[in-house]
């Protein structure tokens, strides 16, 4: 789908940039979800810069995922040079 996250490269704090299948790029901060059930671990930030893309969601390798709904839903303009 144009929405899925295609490449994520960890920012400062508890945000990442993102670049969407559809080119459009843009940063999301996750520090709102990191006290949220089954989200605790991401608050460990070297477990956090193991986000991945797997099928269009970020992914982490115990298993949390992110879906690329709520990725469109949370992104913001891209305002830092930061390459993916």
């Amino acid at each position: 789908m144009d929405w899925d996250v295609v490449k994520v490269k960890p920012l400062d704090g508890y945000r990442l940039h993102l670049k969407l299948a559809d080119g459009k790029e843009g940063i999301v901060d996750l520090t709102p979800l990191l006290s949220k059930k089954g989200f605790q671990e991401l608050q460990d930030r070297d477990y956090f810069c193991r986000v991945f893309p797997f099928l269009g969601a970020l992914t982490w390798p115990n298993g949390q995922d992110i879906s690329p709904e709520w990725v469109l839903e949370h992104l913001t303009p891209n305002t830092e040079e930061v390459p993916v």
